[in-house]
This record gives structure tokens, sequence and C-alpha cells, in this order.
């Protein structure tokens, strides 16, 4: 009972946290309103300041939100799968090899913008099968996992900054650019919708998974003594974290250390169980990729650092003392 009273504090208080840096997100930069002046522009008359705050810093806060929530679910469900702890779509090249698909389809046939998501599910599928084939021998080890991961990553990158360079028009190549930048600037509401169209079924079908998703942590055999097939159940749970993964690289481009961070940090507050770990996970993702972004706006304002170069400051020496800390990592 105390436990459950607790978790159900942590999640209040980090919803809390995250109305509390919106409000405070909405108000930063060189347009400010009140409380009061910023409800009435939006619901009751029109206000020329309040009209723009809509237009350019609404659409970025809930691409951050909803992008973040949906990385960082992924990289739980990715850990899970692969029964590696330092597992992030971002740093095995999922990411990459979706935001490589998305800006590919975009840049050349722009009237797909709306189904890019697909074609970077394909990217993300495609690149997922290659990195586990790459990585099995006579079973999954984490660290192969993660170094067969980088090298593949390193190649979809080195490819999405070549055919960026090569890109003879400007709109390509700023796109195939802005798709490994991990920056939320310049995000429309055409964004959000095509972010949330997406991205909210992902959501709730990996919170329909959860309870099966538990048992990927057990060994194959007592999964299969269960009466659940192991094969199904994991490609099943693969395609979600892919989905999720894939839909946020092809709006937000490559964030990386988010999916691992969050889950570390959530396994901590919440426990194991992914009942409650995946919706803690996208509240808590949500939080921290908004934080990024906002800490991003004001740290050397009028100038802006984009959010994955601070998740990376930051995800990079975690990264590195996770290897450190436990020698089953190292396969």
């Amino acid at each position: 009972m105390r436990k459950t009273l607790l978790i159900i504090g942590v999640f209040i208080l980090t919803a809390l946290l995250l109305v509390g840096l919106f409000f405070f997100a909405v108000n930063r930069g060189s347009i400010k309103v009140g409380f009061v002046e910023l409800y009435r522009g939006l619901f009751v008359s029109y206000n020329p300041n309040v009209a723009a705050i809509y237009d350019l810093r609404f659409p970025r806060i809930l691409i951050a939100m909803l992008g973040g929530a949906a990385m960082a679910v992924a990289g739980a469900l990715f850990q899970a799968v692969l029964k590696n702890p330092v597992a992030d779509p971002s740093l095995i090249g999922i990411s990459s090899g979706a935001a490589l698909a998305s800006s590919l389809v975009v840049s050349l046939f722009p009237a797909l913008y709306f189904s890019s998501p697909l074609f970077a599910l394909a990217g993300g599928l495609a690149t997922f099968a290659i990195v586990y084939v790459l990585s099995y021998r006579h079973g999954l080890a984490p660290i192969r996992v993660i170094l067969v991961g980088i090298a593949v990553n390193a190649v979809l990158v080195a490819l999405g900054q070549g055919i960026a360079v090569m890109a003879s028009d400007g709109a390509a190549a700023l796109g195939g650019a802005d798709a490994f930048s991990g920056t939320l600037t310049m995000k429309t509401w055409n964004d959000v919708r095509l972010l949330a169209c997406y991205a909210i079924p992902a959501l709730l079908a990996a919170a329909a998974v959860s309870p099966r998703s538990n048992l990927l942590g057990l060994t194959d055999d007592t999964i299969r003594s269960l009466g659940v097939n192991v094969v199904v159940l994991r490609v099943i749970v693969s395609v979600v974290a892919v989905l999720l993964a894939s839909v946020a690289s092809a709006v937000m481009g490559v964030i990386t250390f988010l999916g691992l961070i969050v889950p570390h940090i959530a396994r901590l507050l919440v426990g194991g169980d992914n009942r409650v770990l995946l919706p803690y996970c996208a509240l808590l993702g949500a939080l921290l990729l908004l934080l990024a972004d906002t800490a991003g706006r004001l740290i050397a304002y009028p100038y802006e650092i984009n959010a994955g170069i601070l998740m990376a400051i930051v995800g990079g020496p975690l990264f590195i003392l996770l290897l450190r800390g436990n020698d089953r990592y190292h396969g």
C-alpha cells in the first residue's frame, strides 16, 4: 500500500512539474504575456502577441512533449526486447534509419509529407533487422548489440549528411541536415498533427502490450511454458517500439540518449513493472525533452542550442557510467 502511494505521488509530482514547465516555456522569449492575457487571447478575443506565441511556441512545446514521450517509451521497450539495459533507439541506429528514410522521401516527394512516418517506420524496421541479424551469435550479447548498432548508426548518419551536402535543392539539403540535428525550431501545427496522428495510437499500443512485455524479462523456455509464443511477442513489441522511435525521429530528428536516460530514472522511481513503467516513461520523457528544449532556448539567448545537443551532453557521461557500473553489460 505504501509503495503504491509513493508511486502515485511520483506520478502527480512529475505531472505538476510538466504543467509548470509548460507554462514557463510558453512565456520565455522576446514576447511575454501574463496568464490572464494568455487565456483571454486564446479563448476570448484576438491578441497579436498571444497569436504569435500560439503559432510559434505552442507547436514546438507540444512536439517536445509528445516526441519525448514516444522516444522514452520506445527506449524502455527496446531494453525489454533486447534484454539490454543500455539499448537506446538513437544509439543502435533505429532513429537514424528512420530519419534517413523520412528525409529522403520528403526531399524527393514533398507531397508525401503526411505519409513520411510510414517510410520512417520502414527505415526503422530495416535498421532494427540489420542490427539484430548482425548482432546475433548464439544469443544477443548486450555489448555486441551496442557495438553493431553504433557502427550501423555511423554509416546511416554519414549517408544522411552526404545526401544533404550533395542535394542541389537548398530546401532538400536543409531538410536532410535537420533530420539528424534533433532541433525543434520552426515546427508548425502541421508537424504537431502529423506526430499526434501516429504517436498517440503507438503509445496506446505500447500500453496495451505492457502486461505481456513484462514476460520478456524471463528466459524463452519459461515464456513458452506459459503458453506464449516468444517470437510473436518479441516481434509485436519490437514493431511498437520501432514505430514510436521512427515517428518521433521523422518529426524531431535524432535525439540521442533520451531513450536510455528516462527508463533508468523511471525504474528507480516507480519500479520495473512495465504496466507502470511505460506510462511514467511517457510522462518523464515529455518533461525531460521539454526541459532540454527550454534550456536550449535560454542558455545562450538570443541564440539557441538544439535539444539534441543538450541530451547528448548529459547522456554521454551517463552511458559511460552505466557501462562501467555493471560487468554484465560487457557480455
